[in-house]
């Protein structure tokens, strides 16, 4: 049996340095992709500073791609979700970082025993629609979505992704 090439990028856990990296690539990639395609109301609370400060939550839940020392890109989960998926714009493409992170992260919700997992995705972000679909992500649903502001929950339209996990297989 072969092994698997090893990602030319590393995953692996986030920890507080990576912040600032998180950080930019979550505003950047967010706005890229939202602005103009969900309430006004909720571009408001989508600043800088609330994405400087929510990069730092839950770091025990963030997988980060890394490339030549910095973040490349990071996933974020959330029980059986993958909750947020952010790549820098040198990254995207052809570079393996998309794939390498969502692997990582579709492994780690098995061994945790997710068998259906989950993820949202803007209806005008066709380029991640793509990408999820060649995965074998399948649409479920359009869904009203929870997002937390300061101001409190607000719900947005979005379209849920579904995909069927398999626990890694033990031998006693």
């Amino acid at each position: 049996m072969t092994p698997e090439p090893a990602s030319a990028f590393p995953i692996r856990a986030a920890r507080p340095q990576d912040v600032p990296g998180i950080a930019t690539i979550w505003y950047e990639g967010w706005r890229e992709a939202h602005l103009g395609h969900v309430p006004e109301a909720l571009m408001r609370h989508r600043t800088w500073e609330t994405f400087q400060r929510r990069s730092g939550e839950r770091l025990e839940d963030v997988l980060v791609a890394e490339a030549d020392g910095a973040v490349a890109g990071f996933v974020r989960l959330h029980h059986d979700e993958a909750e947020q998926v952010f790549v820098a714009p040198a990254f995207r493409g052809t570079s393996g970082v998309t794939g390498a992170l969502m692997d990582a992260a579709e492994a780690l919700l098995a061994r945790r025993g997710v068998d259906n997992a989950f993820l949202v995705v803007n209806e005008a972000n066709a380029r991640a629609r793509r990408f999820y679909e060649k995965r074998g992500w399948r649409f479920a649903a359009k869904v009203d979505y929870p997002v937390e502001t300061e101001d409190g929950e607000m719900v947005i339209p979005i379209l849920r992704y579904e995909k069927a996990l398999h626990a890694p297989k033990t031998v006693s």
